[in-house]
């Protein structure tokens, strides 16, 4: 089998260990920092999204023009574009950068991000329309004749759109969440559902509950799995776990509001989770602070001590080791079902190029061996 690998860009130099640097908008290094993914054999680069953030489309739209094959996933929140007019946007960015465009869909878990930007729905609601609005999103992309629609958020009649996907029958669709109105919607709509890295056992669960929202939705096949995780790699065990100590000091000494809030390209990619130093309002979060309780190391190189430490302020668990120790435990969650593997550092650019040349071509190689015949 094959699995994707994805990392993430921003358009500027920030993580939570590192305070941001230059514009908001830095040409130069978007595209050092995409070139730098593509380079290292990431198959997708994720654009996450924010109520502050640079428009993802247009961040593609520019990354798309300057790489000749890496592909990407763009963070998109349905209920502030019409689902009609984000069709002919993804549409028309699918064309131009020759079928390399996905789209991940996250709903909103937080509400005082949401009303930012001028949407008051509660959670049940804005679950509810994501679900109304990715009917139509995909019919917009397949349906050959014009068509209408009157729903309780979207209504419109005799909708026709010229452009359509250069990928076929339509644009892939990913999908982000760990309450059961995330896996109702994604289990029906989703070719990948994502989620956080959570310890081996509680990724399994989760992972049936989709394949159970998708059976019940009708689906014959379920979606993918990706599971997101935060790579810490050494040249040996020590030096792995020095400078996850390291990185650990230094977000503790910024404070949960100086860390992860500070990076904001990344608070809404792959849901919408808490501020840190808060009490997280979505399922995500909550249940990454649930593991971390009941201990910093699990199962083989699982770290949740990031994840405590900013309050599980997006994807912030890490996995610790030597790359083969790292690639090891990838590959444990790959035997219970996952095919997605969506990884960044805290050192967000040099890691990329680091995975690159340890930790990806290790995983890659151990499946081509599987492949082959080989024992595990």
């Amino acid at each position: 089998m094959s699995v994707e690998f994805i990392g993430m860009i921003g358009t500027h130099e920030v993580s939570e260990i590192h305070p941001a640097r230059g514009p908001v908008v830095d040409a130069e290094y978007t595209l050092r920092f995409a070139r730098a993914h593509e380079d290292a054999g990431f198959d997708r680069v994720l654009i996450g999204y924010g109520s502050a953030t640079p428009d993802g489309a247009q961040v593609a739209a520019y990354v798309a023009a300057r790489t000749e094959r890496l592909g990407l996933l763009v963070a998109h929140r349905p209920g502030f574009v019409a689902p009609t007019l984000a069709a002919r946007t993804f549409a028309t960015l699918d064309q131009f950068s020759g079928g390399r465009v996905a789209v991940h869909i996250i709903s909103g878990g937080r509400d005082a991000e949401q009303r930012r930007d001028g949407d008051y729905l509660g959670k049940d609601d804005r679950y509810a329309r994501t679900d109304e609005y990715l009917e139509i999103l995909k019919r917009a992309w397949t349906d050959e004749e014009p068509f209408g629609h009157d729903g309780r958020f979207y209504r419109f009649e005799d909708f026709h759109a010229e452009v359509r996907p250069h990928q076929r029958p339509r644009i892939p669709l990913y999908f982000g969440g760990s309450s059961e109105a995330a896996y109702a919607v994604g289990g029906r709509h989703a070719d990948t559902f994502a989620l956080w890295g959570e310890p081996l056992a509680e990724t399994a669960e989760q992972i049936a509950s989709v394949h159970r929202a998708a059976k019940a939705a009708g689906r014959t096949e379920p979606p993918g799995i990706s599971v997101s995780f935060r790579p810490i790699l050494g040249a040996t065990e020590e030096q792995a776990w020095e400078r996850a100590h390291r990185i650990l000091d230094t977000i503790r000494a910024h404070g949960p509001a100086g860390s992860f809030t500070s990076s904001r390209w990344g608070r809404e990619a792959l849901g919408s989770p808490t501020t840190g130093g808060t009490d997280p309002q979505n399922v995500g979060s909550q249940r990454l602070l649930a593991a971390a309780a009941r201990g910093e190391l699990h199962d083989r190189a699982l770290w949740t001590a990031t994840a405590a430490a900013t309050g599980a302020a997006g994807n912030s668990t890490a996995l610790v080791g030597t790359p083969e120790t790292v690639a090891k435990a990838l590959l444990d969650y790959v035997d219970i079902g996952v095919t997605t593997l969506l990884i960044r550092g805290y050192d967000p650019l040099d890691d990329a190029v680091g995975y690159g040349r340890e930790l990806l071509p290790l995983v890659r190689q151990e499946l081509a061996h599987r492949a082959g015949g080989g024992a595990a």
